[in-house]
């Protein structure tokens, strides 16, 4: 089973969307959306570019290596400039 994108009532009116993972554990955190459609049109988004997206590494820090296997199968990882 693929994670769940959960759709939430944020303050002030406006709404945003939480990916967890099958066993619960939170993913990611969505920003705030002013309307409905504008969620689902962010989940989407997330659904499209995600699943093949590159990784790029902008930590700080000394260069160190970052391998396809710290990301997952199919994972591109691609060295900041």
């Amino acid at each position: 089973m693929a994670g769940t994108f959960e759709i939430l009532q944020s303050g002030g009116g406006s709404f945003l969307f939480r990916l967890t993972a099958q066993d619960g554990t939170e993913v990611a955190v969505s920003p705030k959306f002013t309307t409905i459609r504008d969620v689902v049109e962010g989940i989407a988004a997330v659904r499209e570019n995600a699943a093949m997206g590159l990784v790029v590494d902008h930590s700080s820090g000394a260069p160190r290596p970052f391998r396809e296997e710290h990301a997952g199968p199919g994972c591109n990882v691609v060295a900041a400039a």
